[in-house]
């Protein structure tokens, strides 16, 4: 039986024309693209999750991100409102891909990507990006009160999202929650109840991973932070998605998992 379910979708044959923050357009190998992705939803079904797929969207570039179009809370799923103008015709095939399985909340107000939100037991720190407003901040903060959760504003520079700059590991052998983060992008101050540990310098895709049960995926291009997080006692699983990478994506942008 799956301990749980992650939520994808396919990538676009568009995906070089995804929408960029911080990094200058390189080229993208859309082959090498889709095999890298395809081996992400074998690694998590591999962890024991079942994979399900949303439904399609070959004209949307950045569709593949489904993290930045919903938040799954236990059994609530609030569909956002994406800070990119292009990015926001995704959301209803988020939201009819979700239907079945959730209560389906949407944001009302201002803007808010997924990537910005990072839950810690029944705080969603949110970060205030190019992507994410004070006034989607305030919406998702009414929304999900009465579901109890508390919302937690941080600040965030340098990087496209919170998650960028910033991931809960979980708990450590010893059993220490770990808070993974890159000191220039997100100062670990707001953030309660963890412990911080800073990802290898010169590793700028290191500090989003993925943990699924006992496991924690991280980028292949972060072999100096597995380490330190292998030492940690996390289990530790490299995953190459470099040409991912080129769109400003990480390893949590591309599935929204409901675990349990």
């Amino acid at each position: 039986m799956a301990a749980g379910t992650a939520y994808t979708r396919a990538l676009s044959p568009r995906l070089a024309d995804c929408q960029l923050t911080h990094l200058a357009a390189a080229p993208i190998d859309i082959a090498r693209a889709q095999a890298q992705h395809t081996a992400y939803e074998r690694a998590l079904a591999d962890a024991g999750l079942a994979v399900e797929r949303l439904p399609p969207l070959p004209d949307h570039p950045d569709g593949v991100f489904v993290e930045d179009t919903a938040l799954i809370l236990g059994r609530d799923a609030v569909i956002t409102r994406p800070g990119a103008a292009s990015r926001a015709g995704e959301t209803a095939s988020t939201a009819a891909g979700l239907a079945g399985a959730f209560a389906v909340h949407r944001l009302g107000a201002g803007t808010l990507d997924g990537g910005d939100v990072l839950p810690i037991g029944a705080t969603l720190y949110v970060g205030r990006s190019a992507r994410t407003s004070d006034e989607g901040i305030a919406a998702l903060a009414a929304l999900v009160g009465p579901l109890g959760y508390a919302v937690v504003p941080v600040e965030a520079q340098g990087c496209l999202h919170l998650k960028s700059g910033v991931t809960f590991a979980g708990p450590d052998g010893a059993g220490t929650p770990v808070l993974l983060h890159h000191p220039d992008w997100v100062a670990s101050a707001p953030f309660a109840d963890v412990e911080p540990l800073a990802v290898a310098p010169d590793e700028p895709n290191a500090a989003n991973v993925l943990r699924v049960g006992a496991r924690l995926f991280v980028s292949a291009e972060a072999p100096r932070t597995a380490e330190r997080l292998a030492r940690r006692g996390f289990d530790v699983i490299l995953l190459d998605v470099s040409e991912l990478h080129k769109a400003e994506s990480g390893l949590t942008c591309m599935s929204l998992i409901s675990e349990g």
